[in-house]
């Protein structure tokens, strides 16, 4: 008999450790979910807590939205679509010294500066474009270099 009662108060000391052991991995569950068991959270302060937290940063979000629409109009006016044309002015020159490049923002607003150079002398001569047009004239070179940067190629 004594051995039975020895039998059973080893099984539940078992027990009882297993039991430990489990409460223990709760508590530390607990704690990652719910935070130091010292400021005796409840689970409306928690929720109330994230709401908090995630409405704070829903705000943050909306503040650096309109900021990056901000940056994007200051690109969208950056004359950021470019293209140079090179070529030979005049039959006799070699190693296509004269350019014409094509400079424009995304709506098409911009400038077209063109060089052509000779033996002895080189001209330079620059071209508003509003809105991928000239009213000036223009060459067939500076035309092809308008519409390579209207198409966003960088070298025609």
């Amino acid at each position: 008999m004594a051995l039975l009662a020895l039998v059973v108060a080893v099984l539940a000391l078992a027990g009882a450790a297993v039991a430990v052991l489990r409460l223990r991995a709760v508590q530390r569950n607990f704690e990652v979910l719910w935070g130091s068991s010292e400021r005796g959270h409840d689970v409306a302060s928690v929720v109330k807590a994230e709401h908090d937290r995630i409405s704070a940063l829903d705000q943050r979000i909306t503040a650096l939205a309109g900021r990056v629409d901000g940056v994007h109009e200051h690109v969208a006016a950056g004359l950021r679509h470019v293209s140079v044309v090179r070529y030979d002015a005049f039959g006799d020159m070699g190693g296509r010294l004269s350019f014409s490049a094509a400079i424009l923002d995304d709506s098409g607003d911009g400038l077209v500066i063109s060089s052509i150079h000779a033996r002895g002398e080189s001209r330079t001569y620059a071209k508003g474009v509003i809105d991928g047009r000239s009213e000036i004239t223009l060459s067939p070179e500076e035309r092809q270099a308008l519409a390579a940067a209207r198409s966003d190629h960088r070298d025609a």
